[in-house]
């Protein structure tokens, strides 16, 4: 596309991209956005180096002007959208990238990569703490994805609602709160799991997390606190039934006078797993497949469309495709959503080509991001993770309360279109 774009002179005609989703994955109420940051994070380098450019030589991809023109890419246009932790809706203007057609063109692959995989994790982990109902979940999933994936799915936990990882390069990257436990492994390499036990506590502390369902439970849980008294941090249950177990195992660390010691859950987990135990006494929940895997929705379904450009006399016009299934709305958008009198949402407004007129205490959704090629100051970075962290805490909480189901459903409030009068 843009070695013919290049050919025709229409390669440097001001457009507008916009990504957004037409449609949550089936039952979901909302999305949550995440990756910007790191989407922006890889824009500040974003070029093309001897080696690739050898590549597409060497392989005649693209030719000799296509070349000089990659070489010298550097992205100069701007881009606004919803902030990271945000909670979207279908149509909502997710991001906007308002540039050359030839720079908007050569980040699409770079945009839609990153926010649908970060956003799907992220929508996931909101399910899962909304279902933990105020209980510190931890993301755990490294093992069950690709190791690069497995960074930006902790990082997007964390914004989601997670308490921490267990990904210590997210923790190095993002600042990101790191925890971690021990696996069977450890146990089973001791003679006993005293000794296994007695390693642990000696090297860590009395406040570490034991994991006591590799023999017996109740002996392991029994084994655990002769070992680190009451001073026990926490005991980690890995399978069976874990709402009975828990119960019996909460009850037999209070009669062993430990009341303070935590249980931690893990074994496949998910959201609904989250929500069965809800009545068990259970203090965290570690999640790892269904978390780093979306939970069913390995990706958001965001597209990247060219919604706007300019004609040859240098006037925008709206531009969209009109396929009967996959049909999109033309135009710059401006978004916000409109709250009642208590501060609850009750739509996602979208103007098209205008701003959606507000009521007195709407709020405004579109950020600015990229100003002429600059990232700007606030949108990278570990504190941009904490913020996104907030801000997704304080969007849910303006949710109608049927967000938080999890059985399926339509999303939990419509999206509406405001057009300029005809």
């Amino acid at each position: 596309m843009l070695q013919a774009a290049l050919h025709s002179g229409a390669a440097h005609r001001r457009s507008v991209f916009e990504a957004f989703a037409r449609r949550l994955p089936t039952g979901r109420r909302y999305g949550v956005v995440a990756g910007t940051g790191r989407l922006l994070e890889e824009l500040a380098s974003f070029s093309f180096d001897d080696p690739q450019l050898s590549f597409l030589s060497d392989h005649r991809v693209v030719d000799d002007s296509t070349l000089a023109w990659l070489a010298d890419f550097r992205f100069t246009g701007s881009i606004s959208g919803y902030a990271e932790g945000e909670v979207y809706f279908p149509h909502s203007p997710i991001l906007t990238v308002e540039s050359t057609f030839a720079e908007a063109c050569i980040l699409e692959t770079l945009i839609l990569s990153i926010l649908n995989h970060d956003s799907a994790i992220a929508s996931a982990a909101s399910r899962m703490t909304g279902a933990a109902a105020g209980r510190p979940c931890i993301e755990m999933g490294s093992r069950r994805t690709h190791e690069e994936a497995a960074v930006a799915a902790a990082r997007a936990s964390i914004i989601g609602g997670f308490a921490s990882s267990s990904n210590l390069e997210a923790g190095r990257r993002y600042g990101i709160p790191t925890v971690g436990t021990a696996a069977h492994s450890f146990t089973l390499l001791h003679d006993s799991e005293r000794a296994a036990f007695e390693a642990q506590v000696a090297s860590l502390g009395r406040g570490t997390s034991l994991l006591v369902d590799t023999y017996d439970v109740e002996q392991g849980v029994r084994t655990a606190v002769e070992v680190a008294g009451a001073e026990l941090g926490a005991v980690r249950l890995d399978s069976g039934d874990l709402v009975a177990q828990a119960r019996w195992v909460r009850q037999l660390l209070d009669d062993l006078g430990n009341s303070s010691t935590r249980i931690v859950v893990t074994s496949d987990l998910d959201e609904f797993a989250i929500g069965l135990l809800a009545s068990a006494p259970v203090d965290s929940y570690g999640v790892g497949t269904s978390l780093v895997t979306g939970s069913g929705a390995p990706t958001a379904g965001m597209v990247y469309k060219l919604v706007s450009r300019q004609d040859d006399d240098g006037v925008f016009v709206a531009v969209a495709k009109a396929s009967k299934n996959k049909a999109s709305v033309g135009g710059l958008k401006h978004a916000l959503r409109r709250l009642d009198a208590k501060g609850v949402a009750q739509a996602e407004v979208v103007g098209v080509g205008i701003e959606p007129t507000e009521d007195g205490n709407d709020r405004p959704l579109v950020e600015q991001f990229v100003r002429d090629g600059v990232v700007l100051d606030g949108w990278t970075g570990p504190s941009a993770v904490t913020r996104a962290a907030d801000r997704h805490a304080r969007s849910v909480v303006e949710l109608p309360g049927a967000c938080r189901r999890l059985q399926r459903g339509e999303p939990v409030i419509p999206t509406e279109y405001e057009e300029p009068a005809s």
